[in-house]
């Protein structure tokens, strides 16, 4: 089916050249303790290979990928290849209690997967607790051409954002556990692993990219961070993005960059300015938090035969809450129609789900609370749930969701995932913000069955419950149309109308805003056992969270392969 694909698209002898040059791409991962330095501080965290953040894997369309994942650390760990399509190699994804169970301490997996049908930035990171604080790196995908739908940059350049914490965020996971309230916040922002020089001790934890004068670099943009949304700029320089999530974009020229924890972008930025040095900056994007991380993480741009200069131009920032700014980035990006492995948008649908999201409480167990009182809303523990269904991996699991799909288990899962929430109420007011006959969700395990190659409509309603936050959804196994975004609750007749249906973005994380929704659409033809979360690290454990069970395609090519020898058991 690929070699049919790629012969639609190119010459034959083109085609030739590259299925030659397609190669294995072999990697091994030491998942292991390591000691930085950070804000006057030495600390113990996971890294992989001593690197933080870890290393950059860079393969082209059609590469075939082989990871050894070592893990020498001292956590259960699962790595994640977040935004490859994993095409016919569930096996490979990495989510938890999903398509593998952990791998212990001591122990090793090798992941191996084709990577086909996209090109441009995603990344790699641990899928279990609170560990990809540490572990992630960039998984950079060139064109199997070598050719860009754009000019070609001078030199492409990874920038990762992310956060840091002065504790070991283990501890920092497992007290939320305890405790059931929220977990304490990060204690500065990251620029490719370094803080800012605004604090003590940081002036050499700064990052400095260096700049030759006219030319044109890629920067290749990911958000790491695990619980905010940032904002991005750099001192009188303007950004052409033209890709989002590995999906190439119509040029769309701005002065700021906002990406919801787990998304990507690829950004052009010219170096048209006076020779000097020119802050680059990231802040957070915040609505409905009370305590949050209100620093920033600040690097500097110094343009070759830049004088030293004792203060770089500082770019200006927009507020923490900028709602209007962050909104008009997220949906004025569109598809470049045509562009390599552009998908057009399916006209029939064949499952549309309405789907609800945000805060619940769980009722209060003194058992579980050792040492402690509850310290969520009204004396309760912190919940979440889509459709009022709160995702819980229950104890004692024999085995993954997509192990008991190939071998046809039951009593792991419930294939009856609902496709409407139970009861319907006006979703944004906050005056239900309180309302505890809403406020309480079942936790379950619970898949969503679709067909083969059938097409998914989803509209996410944010709600109110307890206030209400953006939440960033991520969907492994696929990229999606964003057909529209808006605020308030989903009105059909009023904003079906306004789906864009000619060259929608392509993603694999959106976000959703508080108080509003998205609507998205994909056609699920990947068999397996999927995973669909919010992307901020505190609302998985929660429970907001659900997945697709894709039934086998009608063939053994499209259906889901066994299992490898080596897959992690529980």
């Amino acid at each position: 089916m690929k070699l049919f694909a790629f012969s639609l698209a190119w010459p034959f002898a083109l085609l030739a050249s590259f299925l030659a040059s397609a190669a294995i791409v072999e990697h091994t991962f030491k998942v292991q303790n390591t000691t930085i330095k950070r804000m006057c501080k030495e600390q113990v965290i996971v890294t992989v290979n001593g690197r933080f953040p870890g290393p950059t894997m860079n393969v082209h369309e059609g590469d075939t990928v082989i990871v050894h994942v070592l893990n020498e650390g001292p956590y259960d760990i699962t790595i994640h290849w977040h935004g490859v399509f994993q095409l016919f190699s569930p096996w490979a994804d990495g989510p938890e209690y999903v398509t593998q169970c952990s791998i212990k301490p001591r122990s090793n997996y090798t992941h191996k997967f084709n990577v086909t049908q996209q090109e441009g930035t995603v990344w790699w990171h641990a899928h279990a607790s609170y560990l990809r604080a540490t572990v992630h790196g960039a998984f950079i995908i060139q064109p199997r051409s070598g050719q860009f739908p754009f000019n070609k940059p001078y030199k492409q350049i990874p920038i990762i954002l992310g956060d840091w914490y002065n504790s070991n965020v283990e501890d920092i996971t497992a007290e939320a556990q305890i405790t059931g309230g929220g977990p304490k916040t990060s204690d500065a922002f990251t620029i490719n692993g370094l803080t800012s020089d605004l604090f003590n001790c940081t002036e050499i934890e700064t990052y400095k990219m260096k700049v030759k004068q006219g030319k044109t670099y890629m920067l290749r943009m990911i958000n790491a961070a695990l619980n905010y949304d940032l904002f991005f700029k750099i001192a009188n320089h303007s950004f052409t993005v033209v890709a989002v999530d590995a999906s190439y974009t119509d040029p769309y020229v701005t002065d700021i960059v906002v990406l919801a924890p787990g998304q990507s972008a690829d950004v052009l930025f010219t170096a048209n300015q006076p020779i000097g040095s020119y802050y680059m900056v990231a802040s957070p994007y915040v609505v409905g938090l009370e305590d949050f991380d209100q620093n920033i993480a600040r690097g500097t741009v110094i343009y070759d035969n830049a004088p030293p200069s004792p203060k770089p131009v500082m770019p200006i920032l927009p507020p923490f809450n900028d709602t209007d700014t962050a909104f008009k980035f997220y949906t004025n990006v569109t598809s470049k129609v045509g562009a390599p492995h552009w998908v057009p948008v399916p006209r029939e649908v064949d499952e549309r789900m309405f789907v609800t999201i945000g805060f619940n409480l769980e009722l209060c167990d003194s058992k579980n609370a050792t040492n402690a009182t509850c310290q969520g809303p009204l004396g309760q523990r912190f919940s979440a749930s889509m459709n009022n269904e709160s995702f819980a991996v229950p104890a004692g699991v024999k085995m993954s969701m997509l192990e008991a799909f190939y071998k046809n288990v039951s009593g792991v899962y419930t294939a009856d995932f609902p496709d409407n929430p139970p009861v319907v109420f006006d979703f944004t007011n906050l005056d239900n913000a309180m309302n505890e006959s809403l406020l309480f969700a079942p936790k379950s395990i619970k898949a969503k069955k679709l067909k083969f190659n059938s097409t998914v409509e989803m509209v996410f309603q944010n709600t109110a419950l307890l206030g209400g936050q953006n939440h960033p959804m991520h969907l492994h196994g696929y990229s999606f149309h964003v057909l529209a975004q808006g605020f308030g609750n989903f009105d059909p007749a009023k904003d079906t109308p306004k789906f864009n249906l000619e060259n929608p973005q392509l993603r694999n994380t959106v976000g959703i805003p508080m108080g509003g929704w998205t609507v998205i659409r994909f056609q699920a033809n990947n068999p397996g056992v999927w995973l669909m979360h919010c992307h901020m690290e505190d609302h998985v454990p929660w429970g907001l969270a659900m997945t697709f069970e894709v039934e086998n395609g009608p063939t053994p090519s499209t259906s889901v392969p066994p299992p490898p020898a080596d897959l992690p058991k529980c």
